[in-house]
């Protein structure tokens, strides 16, 4: 059974960091790349970020490129997403997901987490 653990949300100021963390088990995880996505209150969910399986690319969105940074261990099967800067906007249940084929480069995933949340205050 693949399950997906989002950890590291929580309540900070505008301009602060936090670092969110995925544990993957139940899967070969360095077979699969992995994707951070949010959803804020009335929006639809939005791609954040996501790494490949080798950890060699990765891909930010524009409204968090030079913020944020992805990164992964698979020895830990776990998947970083350190965010800095933050600010109000950025508000939102955040989530991993991965994917074992080519589709994560069409944003489309697999396995999903249930989710963290992340509140930033102004």
């Amino acid at each position: 059974q693949v399950q997906l653990v989002e950890s590291g949300g929580g309540l900070v100021q505008a301009g602060g960091s936090l670092r969110l963390s995925c544990a993957a088990s139940g899967l070969t995880f360095s077979g699969y790349a992995v994707g951070w996505f949010r959803q804020a209150p009335g929006k639809e969910r939005e791609f954040v970020a996501a790494i490949a399986w080798s950890g060699g690319s990765t891909f930010y969105s524009d409204s968090v490129k030079g913020r944020f940074t992805i990164s992964r261990d698979n020895a830990k099967n776990t998947v970083s997403l350190q965010m800095n800067n933050l600010k109000p906007e950025d508000t939102a249940v955040y989530y991993c997901a991965a994917e074992g084929g080519s589709n994560w480069l069409r944003y489309e995933y697999t396995y999903w987490g249930q989710g963290t949340q992340v509140t930033v205050s102004s």
